[in-house]
């Protein structure tokens, strides 16, 4: 009898930042140069957040290779008895 158990970890899901909001119109975009400057900012911070999340993800999913790997030859140890 094989005894599978699931594995806790969960794949994170990482929600990518919008891009910021550029009016095509010059006299728009200094009326609101402010908040479209803060937005830019905001995506700055945002993204590196999101590349790290990424990073993590990645990380998760290669260890869990590795440890499916290692299941299937264990399981093919077995099925070869």
């Amino acid at each position: 009898m094989f005894g599978f158990a699931p594995h806790d970890v969960l794949a994170e899901f990482c929600d990518p930042p919008q891009r910021p909001f550029v009016p095509q119109d010059a006299r728009v975009a200094e009326d609101y140069a402010d908040i479209i400057r803060r937005d830019f900012e905001l995506y700055f911070r945002d993204i590196q957040s999101y590349l790290r999340c990424l990073d993590a993800e990645r990380a998760r999913a290669f260890q869990e290779g590795r440890e499916v790997s290692e299941d299937y030859r264990r399981f093919l140890g077995r099925s070869d008895e």
